[in-house]
């Protein structure tokens, strides 16, 4: 996944949905060691700084563990991955539906159209 950087919000604050979703898609699996913030500042091509600001935020929310000694590793609550990753789709969900009524659907018109997108990709 390439990292995207835009210059409307504050970089540690997209790093952490980019790196959150990661984490919540399995790129990052449970339990593996996490790589070091000069290598993911390099990647992202932004400040180690920067990166490692975004890091302990994803540390104080749980899916980081850090140690001193042997750098991060994923979580492995699976209990935590499962409802954050709920909450998120929640969310896009509801953005959706609403981006959706605001083109002029109706609730019907919704149920219709997953329903036919559903179709689609079954065929």
């Amino acid at each position: 996944m390439p990292w995207t950087i835009q210059n409307d919000r504050p970089i540690y604050l997209q790093l952490i949905e980019q790196i959150k979703l990661r984490i919540l898609s399995g790129a990052y699996q449970s339990g593996e060691h996490f790589p070091s913030v000069r290598e993911l500042a390099a990647e992202a091509a932004v400040n180690p700084n920067t990166m490692q600001k975004a890091l302990v935020s994803l540390e104080q929310e749980g899916l980081l563990i850090g140690s001193r000694t042997n750098g991060r590793i994923v979580t492995d609550n699976q209990s935590l991955i499962h409802t954050l990753r709920s909450e998120l789709a929640e969310q896009n969900y509801k953005q959706f539906h609403q981006s959706l009524l605001e083109l002029g659907y109706s609730e019907e018109d919704i149920s219709e159209f997953l329903m036919q997108q559903q179709k689609r990709r079954i065929l």
